[in-house]
């Protein structure tokens, strides 16, 4: 399975993207895990609620494509992007 993560905005609007191959890891399970929850549709998002400057995000697992922004990412799509962004390359 790739999960790929976008990561668009923030002060400088600089995009930053990362990838991670989970097929044959030992903690494929988990990512699986984490990236079926992580696609799920978090709140609706609420333009009076949207943070001046905040990160937006384009999470894609395999074919499966969800978007999201600050403040209104779920717990799993907050936990999995920071894992790509960390592990990816």
């Amino acid at each position: 399975m790739r999960i790929q993560v976008v990561r668009t905005g923030g002060f400088a609007g600089i995009e930053r993207q990362a990838e991670v191959d989970t097929s044959g890891r030992s903690d494929e399970d988990e990512w699986l895990a984490l990236a079926r929850l992580a696609l799920r549709p978090g709140r609706a998002a609420d333009p009076a609620d949207r943070v001046r400057d905040g990160f937006s995000y384009r999470i894609t697992v395999d074919e499966h494509t969800v978007a999201c922004q600050e403040p209104h990412l779920t717990e799993a799509q907050r936990a999995l992007v920071s894992r790509v962004l960390k592990e990816g390359a």
